[in-house]
């Protein structure tokens, strides 16, 4: 049993569990912690782009890691990417329908998949040039279809790809940045010191440019260069550090709730929105009615007490059964 409690699997990277389960408390944090102004706090914006990073991790570790697979098994692999990116966008459908106030990521999520499809074996050179693309262009992208056409604007597709609240077109460059991670070999010290270098200097720039340059907008959700360097450099860092952390024993046994949840994020992420959704029914439209910090806490504890018993006793999450792996 001890060895159990301990980790999460001899399969998995503590730290990326440990940095997603941190993810999800702080999507919960912002989606109901009440603000007493319009003033962004730490989470806003970063912990999704955290989780949209860790996707490209994921999809770098199912692809082999530091080994990519081998020719032969790499259609295969594609194929189990393109099914979990369309049952992604399923769920996220399927999320949509309770009412919350939350813009739902799944299915974003999932068309992230199917768009890093044709990169998802390619150098990390390459990698590095597409996710440097998304994060120039794809705000360029987002700039002219807002001012353009409705025609452009009004379908589902064109939500995903660049009107909606995580274009895919933009959102790209985090999960490029997370495939070169996991392809960097997140066991070795040395990637994890790069990645937490070349991190805090894209936080820097990013956020450094939408201080000082008149014009440049890096806050969150904002969509634009600078945000896209600022909280994927956030992203970078946090990955790093966790699975730094991950490397002590001390800290696995103490951190295992938090990684539990970051096993199991598509279940704990629809529970927080049918949560959310049965709050809203019972107490009115959700403009009206803030959240209580209790619901926070009720969320944000009882998902690390379930998630952990539900992986202690039970394995996989839920809803990641109905995923290929």
């Amino acid at each position: 049993m001890r060895s159990r409690i301990v980790g999460l699997g001899p399969d998995r990277l503590r730290g990326v569990d440990l940095a997603r389960g941190l993810a999800m408390l702080g999507m919960f944090a912002a989606h109901t912690l009440t603000r007493s102004s319009d003033a962004e706090t730490l989470v806003d914006g970063r912990s999704s782009v955290l989780f949209a990073t860790l996707a490209g991790v994921s999809i770098g570790l199912m692809t082999g890691g530091a080994r990519p697979l081998p020719r032969p098994a790499r259609a295969a692999a594609r194929v189990r990417l393109a099914t979990r990116g369309l049952v992604l966008v399923g769920m996220g459908l399927l999320l949509r329908v309770p009412r919350t106030d939350i813009a739902v990521i799944l299915d974003y999520y999932g068309v992230l998949f199917l768009l890093a499809l044709p990169l998802v074996f390619a150098r990390r050179r390459v990698l590095a040039l597409a996710a440097a693309g998304a994060a120039v262009c794809g705000p360029l992208l987002v700039s002219l279809v807002a001012s353009g056409p409705r025609a452009l604007r009004g379908s589902l597709v064109a939500e995903w790809l660049l009107t909606g609240y995580y274009p895919a077109l933009v959102w790209l460059a985090y999960v490029c940045a997370g495939i070169v991670a996991a392809r960097s070999d997140l066991a070795r010290v040395a990637t994890l010191a790069t990645l937490a270098a070349v991190g805090a200097a894209c936080a820097l720039a990013g956020y450094g440019a939408g201080a000082l340059v008149p014009g440049v907008d890096a806050s969150a959700h904002s969509n634009t260069t600078a945000e896209a360097l600022g909280s994927g450099g956030v992203a970078l860092v946090v990955l790093a550090c966790c699975c730094a952390l991950a490397r002590v024993r001390a800290v696995r046994a103490l951190t295992w709730p938090l990684a539990a949840v970051g096993s199991m994020p598509l279940s704990v992420y629809a529970v927080q929105l049918l949560v959310l959704s049965g709050w809203i029914l019972a107490h009115g439209d959700a403009a009206d009615v803030p959240y209580p910090l209790e619901l926070f806490l009720a969320l944000a504890v009882g998902s690390l007490v379930a998630a952990s018993a539900w992986r202690l006793f039970l394995g996989r999450g839920p809803l990641e059964r109905l995923l290929p792996r």
